[in-house]
């Protein structure tokens, strides 16, 4: 790390909530973080994931990369963040807290969805269980959305199996709507939307004039861009809910029924999002399309500083602004057989710098700054969570050290304080 930045990181100091027993052979990552009702109290959960958590003590998941491969943890602090205590561990993985009405829930998968419950403010919690059955889902930590009584949020389904690889091409996005009232560890409790994937959403030969696909990954095969770096078919995964309530939107639903997905984008390259929305009907029904410009063309993709890497998006009520945590890419134009040894995956994989932006409309986004950086390219500081407390912005991170297996398999779990995040505002 330098000892002098031209940037000074916002919030560069953190607290370790987790850190793997074992960095070669436990990997920490989902980190979700949550206030819970009342506020005061923060819940965090992460996730154990690799060939040693067979060995650990706990529930463990018996779905997913290997009976036993998976567990998740949930950690409170009363004092914002300064430490932290385990309450719990849970059978399943990509898990993310949210309060609905007095109750805190954690929602994840163990190839179903998985939900477990806390009345007592995250201290004990419910036993797991599941609201599908024999379905492969996925979805990292992402935004929890309230609107009239209800929380909505996404989690999505792999729906074909063709891809002999990452499989973000087959990945339906799907909003879950709850109301705030009800037991949601029921499925009875839950509105799923329709399903749209992007191979139906976009065939590959509709995609010029923008560089997406930036490698020749053609549905259904992978492309090896330089030895072992391979790229996938585009597509999208890990989605954001936004709601556009400014009536000089041009997307605003004055109805208060549209809500869109906001989506990294898989494509080989950077600075897109994938964008998609989902429009509540007369019956409750939810359906799924994709958005349009005011000229009637298909709105995919939309401008994402760091939306080729997972990013969480967060409306604050009390400036009506969004904000985005993602990863920076500093060069995505480096050559894949010219990345250094230390690189992980593909040139637009960096995983190490987290910044922060801010945006009136989700398109037009400023930049606030550097909140950290990792010492090395193998110690990331990505796939981020934020809640908003008072005047600040906390920051749950799934970062590594010099004992990190790579920088996607990381080994610590790092919590961040931007402090008075509203006078970074230009």
């Amino acid at each position: 790390m330098p000892d002098h930045w031209n940037v000074r990181p916002l919030a560069q100091e953190f607290v370790e909530v987790c850190r793997s027993p074992d960095a070669k052979r436990i990997f920490t990552g989902s980190p979700g973080l949550a206030v819970a009702p009342g506020g005061g109290r923060l819940v965090a959960t992460c996730g154990l994931r690799g060939p040693g958590v067979a060995d650990l003590p706990g529930p463990k998941a018996t779905r997913g990369e290997g009976p036993g491969r998976w567990q998740g943890k949930v950690l409170t602090s009363d004092d914002r963040g300064r430490s932290w205590t385990h309450r719990a561990d849970f059978p399943f993985l990509h898990a993310r807290p949210f309060a609905a009405g007095r109750r805190l829930y954690v929602l994840g998968h163990a190839g179903d969805l998985t939900i477990i419950a806390s009345d007592d403010l995250g201290e004990t919690w419910t036993p797991p269980e599941r609201l599908t059955d024999g379905q492969w889902w996925h979805q990292a930590p992402c935004n929890v959305h309230h609107a009239a009584g209800r929380v909505y949020l996404v989690m999505e389904r792999r729906t074909a199996n063709r891809v002999k690889g990452w499989p973000v091409a087959e990945m339906a996005p799907v909003l879950m709507r709850g109301r705030c009232d009800a037991d949601l560890t029921r499925r009875a409790s839950w509105t799923f939307a329709s399903e749209l994937t992007f191979r139906d959403a976009a065939a590959d030969a509709d995609l010029d004039f923008h560089g997406i696909p930036f490698f020749p990954a053609a549905y259904p095969d992978c492309f090896e861009a330089a030895a072992g770096r391979a790229c996938a078919p585009v597509g999208w995964l890990e989605s954001n809910v936004v709601q556009f309530t400014d009536p000089r939107h041009v997307w605003h639903d004055p109805a208060g029924r549209t809500f869109h997905l906001w989506m990294r984008a898989h494509t080989g390259g950077v600075g897109h999002a994938a964008v998609a929305k989902v429009v509540e009907g007369d019956d409750g029904s939810m359906t799924t399309t994709l958005e349009r410009a005011p000229s009637g063309r298909r709105m995919l993709f939309v401008p994402c500083p760091g939306g080729q890497m997972k990013f969480h998006v967060l409306h604050d009520a009390e400036t009506g602004l969004y904000w985005l945590l993602s990863t920076q890419a500093t060069d995505s134009m480096t050559r894949p057989d010219r990345l250094p040894p230390d690189r992980y995956n593909l040139p637009n994989n960096q995983r190490r710098r987290l910044q922060l932006h801010f945006s009136t409309n989700c398109i037009d986004w400023c930049f606030a700054g550097l909140v950290a950086a990792g010492e090395s390219e193998g110690a990331s500081r990505h796939y981020a969570a934020m809640v908003i407390d008072g005047d600040d912005l906390h920051v749950l991170a799934r970062s590594g050290d010099r004992d990190a297996a790579s920088a996607h398999d990381g080994n610590i779990i790092t919590f961040h304080t931007v402090r008075g995040f509203r006078a970074l505002v230009y």
